[in-house]
């Protein structure tokens, strides 16, 4: 069932509509040539690709897929083809990681490494305990608990970063904030190097430069644009702030290292420590 409404802001008229089933709604009566599927419902190739019969020409699945091409800005958007209709944006948690392990991973070389991101609260939890088709845990109460669960975002950082497949994996916890996340990544490097020249790599990143490869499409260039205006600015940002959670709502930014917050055990094991506001700062 397809229902249509309309929603006035002021002088806009926004087009709203409800339907079960993507292949209903009529994407190209509204002109509509980009999708992106947030749902988290329709995340495979096969059913993300409902929309295009309703006419739409590319989705953008935001949330890791299982057969889709990945994607994240800042680390492997230069690999994508015009032809692909159907890719993923990967998550928030490994919008944050990647580019900072593609960092790292450049300048001194992930040996291999653990992940820990502490997750804000989302739609997915129960407020009271109850049942949870994932596991045990998940089913208590979002705003009562600190609950370990589990995250795929170390490992698809190998689907965007391959050198690094096999070398990264993670675990996260669900923690009773309503936004921003952090992630802790715990690695060991193959160059040596003190905490502070680590520190130095990141800072400096913003203002690199790079020239990604993206084919003439509008599609490639949505993907392309942030680094082409230097490699990770506004992508991987960096701060020396005493900060706390709150002061990341609202950053555009993918990822935000924080430089205090890290420390070094030796010149080859170190934990890094990376912001993110799981509900906006998603590129």
């Amino acid at each position: 069932m397809f229902i249509l409404q309309f929603f006035i802001l002021r002088t806009h008229r926004i087009l709203l509509q409800h339907s079960r089933d993507p292949a209903e709604i009529p994407w190209g009566n509204f002109g509509a040539e980009y999708v992106v599927e947030s749902s988290g419902v329709f995340t495979t190739t096969d059913k993300a690709s409902a929309h295009l019969k309703g006419g739409a020409k590319k989705v953008v699945i935001s949330a890791p897929s299982a057969d889709a091409p990945m994607f994240v800005v800042g680390v492997n958007e230069n690999s994508y083809d015009s032809k692909m209709n159907v890719v993923s944006n990967a998550s928030c948690t490994t919008n944050c990681l990647a580019p900072l392990a593609k960092v790292v991973h450049e300048e001194f070389g992930i040996v291999e490494g653990l992940m820990t991101t502490v997750h804000a609260t989302t739609a997915t939890q129960k407020t009271v305990d109850g049942p949870s088709m994932k596991d045990w845990r998940g089913g208590r109460g979002a705003g009562q608990n600190i609950i370990p669960s589990s995250t795929g975002a170390a490992k698809a950082v190998g689907k965007v970063l391959p050198e690094l497949n096999g070398k990264l994996t993670g675990m996260a916890f669900r923690v009773p904030t309503p936004n921003v996340s952090v992630v802790d990544l715990t690695c060991r490097i193959e160059k040596n190097a003190s905490y502070d020249d680590v520190k130095a790599a990141i800072k400096e990143q913003p203002c690199a430069y790079y020239q990604p490869s993206y084919g003439g499409s509008y599609a490639a260039y949505l993907f392309s644009r942030a680094a082409s205006e230097g490699a990770l600015k506004g992508i991987l940002g960096y701060t020396d702030e005493d900060v706390v959670s709150n002061d990341f709502v609202g950053d555009s930014r993918s990822s935000i290292f924080d430089a205090k917050a890290g420390i070094g055990l030796s010149s080859s094991f170190m934990k890094l420590v990376s912001w993110y506001d799981n509900e906006w700062g998603y590129r």
